[in-house]
């Protein structure tokens, strides 16, 4: 027999389904500040006058606060509110909430002097406040709030703006609020998981000859699915087979819970022990599942070793540089990316020893030592609460590009990770933060994912948001769960029993897994050889049969976004 040639033509599928929503959802955001702002998004949506164009129609101007519409060099009008006092606030809108809606905030917003942290309000229909998003505002330029929030209730409703400890003129312009029904909500995500995960494969074989083959019989088997899902890993996984099937069956990435940290291997000032992680980076490279690298420091006050605390600025150098040396160049190489100095917004530990470029120092340092790895700045709050004002995006932006501009650092591989500790998510302020950081054009990890059980009966709905959400952005590359597993308990969610039988949160965790590994396992070549295929990224095996072949063929083949526009000639001898 002579030989079997397959050419794979590749492009991204762009729809799929049929969508119910009238407005698509828009992503646009910057986190650049502008001499002059965008315009609004969706029209300003339910929100009147948003652009300010028919003077202070439509908006209210709080008791102290003096306001009008000024006009731009350029001819751009927007809401200047004066304020005297504290809290400083901006124009407002009465607004009417729907129940069962999200509802997508943006906004563009200036000081009068200096900087300030503006914050979006909502006053609910119950009267609770609920925050819909904050930035750094500037003077002398326009900065992007991207926000929202989930009404639960209907009923008339605030919408307001105010300054975080500061007295400030607010200047406001084009902002917008638009609400999508939650069916709405999810079709989005789903088109755009289907566009962002999945590739449309056109499969052409061919014989010797160059004459297609009708009818030929392809099957296909995923071995391995293309976005990388993972898991916190335990020391307890290496004597305990059952917990070792769990694991290593359903998730492609690791990230060890505390076993690689400083506190974990050299908890006496030099005695030094690497068994444990060794152990287990073993037991996942057997398993073909990859490693985060968590943590090479700890910025936090109370994860400092007792004997790390009392160290002076000399001293800690010294302690930071063995411990750099010893766990980086130890597991470079073999882990995929660094959790450098974890979350350096809310701690402050090593900046106040040693200064406030400490952290970009240690970028740098590791980016030498393994220059393969992608080290992350991982941080919580950013995604999960509004009102984080230490970790909102603007000022995870402005730490990232300390680190980014530090001398010596340009061209570090630096990527966004995001905790993800949630109790009851903010769905659309997590889009809109996901839209904003985006914008920094690195890779972007959800990397401790789990959902409080103080949701109660509500945790695995949320936990199903969360995954969905996350999977469904284009822009988020890998998602790790915070669930590992203790004979004793969980941090906060666990996933099985001590039997390694599923809560309910594992069997969400598995229905998903399982929907975005699905893919057609048969299909038939037309009269022209040529069979097409909908097929989630991944590394496939595709076996070929046909009359005029001997025996099947094989061949495996990576489908992935990059390979949209590509036509793959693949000769298999026969």
């Amino acid at each position: 027999m002579g030989r079997l040639i397959f050419i794979f033509l590749l492009s991204i599928s762009l729809f799929e389904g049929w969508m119910v929503q009238s407005i698509p959802y828009d992503h646009t955001a910057s986190l650049e500040c502008l001499s002059s702002p965008m315009r609004s998004l969706y029209k300003g949506g339910i929100l009147q006058n948003s652009e300010f164009d028919s003077g202070l129609m439509g908006w209210l101007v709080p008791p102290g606060v003096k306001a009008a519409v000024n006009s731009s060099q350029s001819g751009n009008k927007f809401a200047d509110a004066k304020n005297k006092g504290q809290p400083s606030r901006g124009v407002y809108q009465k607004i009417h909430l729907k129940t069962n809606h999200h509802y997508s905030l943006s906004a563009w917003l200036q000081v009068s002097s200096g900087t300030a942290v503006v914050k979006a309000i909502f006053k609910a229909p119950n009267g609770a406040y609920i925050g819909g998003g904050a930035v750094v505002a500037k003077a002398g330029c326009w900065s992007m709030l991207k926000g929202g929030m989930t009404a639960y209730s209907s009923g008339p409703a605030e919408f307001f703006f105010e300054a975080d400890g500061a007295t400030v003129d607010i200047l406001v312009d084009s902002v917008s609020l638009q609400p999508f029904t939650f069916a709405e909500w999810k079709n989005h995500t789903s088109l755009s998981a289907a566009k962002a995960r999945k590739s449309a494969v056109k499969v052409v074989a061919r014989g010797a000859d160059g004459a297609p083959l009708a009818n030929a019989e392809l099957s296909l088997k995923l071995l391995r699915p293309g976005f990388p899902l993972g898991n916190a890993m335990t020391a307890e996984i290496l004597n305990m087979p059952a917990y070792e099937k769990w694991f290593t069956s359903r998730f492609t990435v690791a990230s060890f819970e505390n076993a690689m940290k400083w506190y974990s291997t050299e908890w006496k000032r030099n005695q030094e022990n690497y068994s444990v992680p060794d152990a287990m980076l073993a037991l996942a490279q057997r398993h073909g599942i990859k490693v985060r690298g968590h943590n090479v420091f700890w910025d936090t006050n109370n994860t400092q070793m007792a004997w790390v605390n009392p160290l002076g600025a000399e001293e800690l150098k010294a302690a930071m540089q063995k411990r750099l040396s010893s766990v980086v160049t130890r597991y470079a190489g073999k882990v995929i990316a660094w959790d450098v100095v974890n979350e350096n917004l809310h701690g402050q530990f090593y900046e106040g020893r040693l200064g406030a470029n400490v952290s970009a120092e240690v970028y740098g340092q590791v980016a030498k030592m393994d220059a393969n790895a992608t080290l992350f700045m991982n941080e919580y709050g950013t995604l999960e609460w509004a009102m984080d004002l230490t970790a909102m995006a603007s000022k995870y932006a402005a730490k990232m590009e300390q680190i980014r501009s530090y001398p010596g650092n340009a061209g570090i591989k630096l990527a966004v990770g995001l905790e993800s500790h949630f109790e009851t998510p903010n769905i659309p302020y997590m889009r809109a933060t996901l839209d904003m950081l985006a914008q920094l054009k690195v890779p972007i990890w959800l990397t401790e994912i789990d959902v409080s059980p103080k949701t109660g009966p509500y945790q695995v709905e949320y936990l199903e948001d969360v995954l969905r959400e996350g999977y469904g952005h284009p822009n988020v590359e890998g998602m790790v769960l915070w669930a590992a597993w203790h004979k004793h308990g969980c941090w906060v969610m666990c996933l099985t029993d001590n039997n390694f039988t599923n809560l309910p949160t594992g069997n969400v965790v598995d229905k998903l897994i399982a929907e975005w590994k699905t893919h057609p396992v048969a299909a038939t070549t037309d009269a022209n050889g040529v069979a097409e295929l909908n097929l989630v990224h991944g590394e496939y095996t595709f076996t070929v049969t046909h009359p005029s072949l001997e025996s099947a063929t094989a061949h495996t083949l990576t489908v992935d976004a990059s390979s949209s526009a590509l036509e793959h000639a693949i000769d298999i001898k026969v």
